[in-house]
């Protein structure tokens, strides 16, 4: 086959490389723009297990590289705010770098060595002619690939520029570990990623927020001044050693916006694109070379399986390429969202205590959880665990608490734990009334240690039921009921109970899901209501738009729920502005198209979930807390409520005294296009807690113990809630316990026997494990 590959960067060399070992046949060229020998970075990043793939796709480059890297296991992070200069260390984390000139003089060598012809100092213009000259052509020249933008529409390529600003210098000064070092100057804070790479010099990446940047003139520098002034900043990290641009090249400031690159598509006839070209990843998690050099070792792999002498068998190649590398590719450039919007919002992580500021750095990008730390460093750990638990014990303790089974107050509310058992809709009841089932589903949760369990959406009246299953507290008999279940609840030491009080809206008058969600009643529907009339589905009835009667109507329906909830005993009351459901119809502009004083505006769609708010508040007890729960993004882009607006709604709800914000998202339209994945509505929490210390609630796929230890260690969320987990497993957090060896565990005396059973023989099958 003959190739024609664009750049002779890592991704093109590495793929050259690969084909040859596989077939020496192959007539390869790597055409590059730039002399041999110039390169505009320092040094790479990769991990052991990139290593370990490399040894195992071409030894002999990999023991060149494995001579000359440099290791370390440590992690530094300083903190220097003009007031405290502080720093914490961890290690375990087992990182090793090259410099990137000496990584591509190795791969050059191998790729020379096997017949690969090398042609620099050449510039390649995709035209009809150079293409039609290969059988394959390889696009690997970067993020600012030529051959990408001349095709454009067709490997359908989403480039966006992340906020803040970067500079990539090099210096003498040695490491022993991967610093962070974060500087408060008179400009703002302003931070370096440094990392050595061989044994005379570091990386020394600089960033900052655009605002700090302008304030700092680094736009209208030169390359050296630059410099002059970073060495000002960092000098007690550089003992007098310079910082070294190598980015002559180009003119002015080198200091860039990071471009996050998607495609679509990978190909296009015989085009392939490969690295920067396809993808990046921001370098703060290290891995743009790892994912360049384990795409060519894919795309090497599958061009050279059989099948390939037909133009159909290369389109074929071409598309196992894609769909066998690409779920690797979106997890790691996930990591490297997450990890990107860390640093964006730096500000929100800065005023926590610095150990629990760097747990929270360690664990940005969600790929390191909080067992994994204990096993790269359990001392740091259990240091980190210890602070935690002592902050919210509010004394010393002798050893470390897993931050889930640490206490959290909401008034006079002292939950035992963390975890909440989330709001499930059991579509069981008769008339609003709960029944035997649900004092023997929730009795069974209160046995189950969780700290609190919230009750499914309970409603204001008949017709603000979703279905004719819905629980209610309209009446008495109802609050009777639902009294003999708190009853209950306050025999177990440490149970509580909140009740969620809404109304359907849009989303009324519907069969109960087992026999299909949100599809009207065959017979019996009652007439909905909501903000306006706007269906929630095709299939719905049409609403009817609220008068401001039936709104003083319903809100005193909220009132006289909220009033028997007290009477019925329960601990806490959530008032319901999620999801879709009236309240939620307000709110979000996708239902609300009012044109009165309650449409329009954020302030206006606000002004009737706050009315109905004060009121549940002004008759609920002062000692007992009260928590909203909101849908955070609407998932339709800026035609909803978007996270940034969320933090707006929630700091309305909390000027007006909720104790705790309940982050859940969607379900409010069927336009919806949700991104879903593990945790997946934590960060929304992570940014209404972090940016306004108001209390919240994180819920959304969360499943593991290690999730809910990573939330709460993290500072993403005071509470975690699950659903499904405690559907299936009604005692999941004295598992937890379990797992975790937890002594003091909130078990049932009832109950304390088979609980240690249960910790025996959890900590056998785990020592089993690590034997093999």
């Amino acid at each position: 086959m003959r190739i024609g590959c664009v750049g002779a960067g890592p991704a093109g060399l590495y793929f050259a490389i690969s084909m040859k070992l596989r077939n020496p046949a192959h007539d390869i060229t790597v055409f590059e723009r730039n002399r041999a020998g110039d390169t505009f970075g320092w040094g790479v990043v990769f991990s052991d297990q990139t290593m370990e793939h490399l040894q195992s796709n071409d030894p002999l480059s990999a023991r060149t590289m494995a001579d000359e890297l440099a290791h370390w296991d440590d992690i530094a992070v300083h903190i220097d705010d003009g007031e405290r200069n502080v720093s914490t260390r961890s290690g375990g984390h087992g990182f090793i770098g090259i410099g990137r000139k000496r990584l591509l003089a190795i791969l050059q060598d191998r790729a020379s060595e096997l017949g690969v012809k090398l042609v620099f100092n050449v510039e390649v213009e995709p035209d009809s002619d150079f293409l039609a000259d290969f059988d394959l052509v390889i696009a690997a020249d970067g993020v600012n690939s030529k051959l990408r933008r001349k095709f454009d529409a067709n490997f359908q390529a989403d480039i966006d520029m992340k906020r803040n600003k970067f500079v990539w210098l090099g210096t003498h000064q040695r490491f022993d570990a991967f610093n962070f070092i974060f500087k408060q100057t008179r400009f703002g804070w302003i931070w370096a990623h440094a990392y050595q790479f061989d044994k005379d010099t570091a990386t020394f990446i600089v960033e900052c927020s655009p605002e700090t940047y302008e304030r700092a003139g680094f736009a209208t520098m030169s390359q050296d001044e630059s410099c002059r002034l970073c060495e000002e900043i960092f000098a007690d990290h550089l003992d007098g050693h310079e910082l070294m641009t190598n980015a002559g090249h180009i003119r002015g400031s080198a200091w860039i916006n990071f471009p996050r690159v998607i495609c679509g598509n990978w190909s296009h006839d015989n085009i392939v694109l490969l690295g920067d070209a396809a993808h990046t990843a921001h370098f703060s998690i290290g891995s743009g070379t790892k994912l360049a050099l384990e795409d060519a070792i894919k795309l090497a792999e599958v061009m050279n399986r059989p099948g390939l002498d037909q133009r159909e068998g290369l389109a074929s190649a071409l598309k196992d390429y894609l769909d066998e590398r690409q779920l690797e590719v979106v997890k790691l450039q996930n990591a490297a969202r997450n990890s990107t919007e860390w640093f964006e919002n730096l500000d929100r992580y800065l005023k926590m205590d610095p150990i629990q500021f760097t747990y929270t750095l360690l664990t940005r990008s969600q790929r390191v959880s909080h067992e994994n730390l204990r096993l790269r460093d359990p001392a740091w750990l259990a240091e980190l665990e210890k602070t935690l638990a002592e902050a919210a014990f509010g004394r010393a303790l002798d050893a470390p608490v897993p931050p889930m089974f640490t206490p959290f107050k909401l008034r006079d509310m002292i939950l035992p734990n963390r975890i909440v058992m989330s709001p499930m809709a059991m579509y069981s009841a008769r008339d609003g009334v709960p029944d035997k089932f649900h004092l023997v589903h929730y009795g069974a949760r209160a046995l189950g240690g969780a700290g609190l369990v919230v009750t499914e959406m309970t409603c204001v009246s008949p017709e603000g039921r979703i279905t004719p299953g819905c629980t209610g507290l309209w009446n008495d008999k109802q609050a009777a009921a639902w009294r003999e279940i708190t009853d209950f609840f306050h025999q177990i030491p440490g149970a509580h109970i909140a009740v969620q009080i809404g109304h359907s809206g849009s989303k009324g008058s519907t069969r109960v899901a087992w026999e299909g969600i949100d599809k009207p009643l065959e017979t019996g529907n009652w007439r909905v209501e909501a903000p306006s009339d706007i269906p929630y589905s095709s299939e719905s009835q049409i609403p009817v738009a609220l008068t401001r009667r039936r709104m003083d109507e319903i809100r005193e329906q909220f009132v006289d729920a909220t009033r028997r909830a007290d009477e019925a005993g329960f601990d806490m009351v959530e008032l319901h502005c999620g999801h879709g459901y009236l309240l939620s119809g307000f709110i979000s502009p996708t239902q609300n198209r009012r044109t009165d004083e309650y449409g329009g505006s954020l302030e206006n769609r606000l002004r009737y979930p706050l009315e109905v708010f004060h009121a549940m508040r002004a008759i609920w007890p002062e000692e007992k807390p009260m928590s909203v729960r909101i849908s955070a993004h609407d998932w339709v882009g800026e035609d909803g409520v978007t996270p940034d607006e969320a933090v707006l709604i929630a700091r309305a709800f909390k000027e007006a005294g909720v104790d705790l914000i309940d982050v859940s998202s969607g379900q409010v339209t069927k336009d919806e296009k949700p991104v879903y994945g593990r945790m997946f509505q934590t960060p929304f929490s992570d940014q209404i807690r972090n940016e306004l210390d108001v209390a919240t609630m994180a819920v959304g796929n969360i499943w593991e113990v290690d999730h809910v230890n990573s939330i709460i260690a993290a500072g993403r969320a005071d509470l975690c809630a699950m659903g499904r987990p405690h559907q299936m497993d009604p005692n999941w957090t004295l598992h937890a316990a379990a797992q975790l060896q937890l002594k003091e565990a909130p078990v049932p005396v009832q109950y304390q026997s088979g609980y240690f059973q249960l910790a025996l023989n959890t900590r056998r099958a785990a020592q089993m494990a690590a034997s093999r």
